[in-house]
């Protein structure tokens, strides 16, 4: 028994009665098995909720480039987990939520004023509205995202080991999520308003013929 052999060698290197076990936990494969497909639910769950909600404020189409970036920076950040060899804990699932929050909260940013822009820009190009809006939100994604970086790599230089992963995970996550809000949310938009185009065109003339 293990936690008998280490309770033995603190006995026998402080004393009986200089220290107390309060509780003796074990944590098997089966239970870690639990954990992940716990976490893996999670993740899915929200980011289900997160495309529903989106959808409603919004438009489908926003709810689904909202979606993908998520999609996108999770498995990046999981794949250099993976090929570094580095542990997922609960700590470091805790911080995948947190890059999806993150990164949701940037791109809403930018649909907000992609939203607006469509309403009083309704002559515009749809292509031109939305490279209007996100140079318009540039600036506040860039520093916001830099502000955040300096706090997270502060705690990943000088926080200790017990938080290394965590915060190596939302340094990643950060950095991919500014990344995606910018370049991955809005081609979305601007490639299902293609599509949209050239069905209707399609459609209209398919009706002259």
């Amino acid at each position: 028994d293990i936690a008998r052999t280490i309770i033995e060698q603190f006995e026998k290197d402080f004393g009986k009665n200089s220290f107390e076990v309060r509780s003796v936990e074990t944590v098997g494969p089966k239970i870690g098995g639990e954990l992940r497909r716990a976490a893996v639910l999670a993740v899915l769950v929200s980011l289900l909720l997160i495309l529903i909600y989106i959808s409603w404020r919004f438009e489908f189409r926003f709810g689904v480039g909202a979606i993908v970036p998520l999609f996108h920076d999770v498995l990046i950040t999981l794949g250099l987990f993976a090929i570094l060899n580095l542990e997922i804990s609960l700590a470091v699932v805790a911080a995948f939520l947190t890059i999806v929050g993150y990164s949701l909260n940037d791109t809403i940013v930018v649909f907000d004023r992609i939203r607006e822009n469509l309403k009083s820009r309704r002559r515009q190009k749809y292509d031109v509205v939305i490279n209007e809006s996100i140079n318009e939100t540039l600036s506040r994604t860039v520093i916001t995202s830099l502000t955040t970086l300096i706090v997270v790599a502060v705690l990943f230089f000088f926080g200790g080991e017990v938080i290394h992963n965590f915060a190596f995970a939302l340094l990643v996550g950060v950095t991919v999520g500014t990344y995606s809000s910018i370049f991955v949310a809005s081609p979305i938009l601007v490639e299902w308003e293609r599509r949209l185009e050239k069905r209707s065109a399609k459609r209209g003339h398919s009706r002259a013929k």
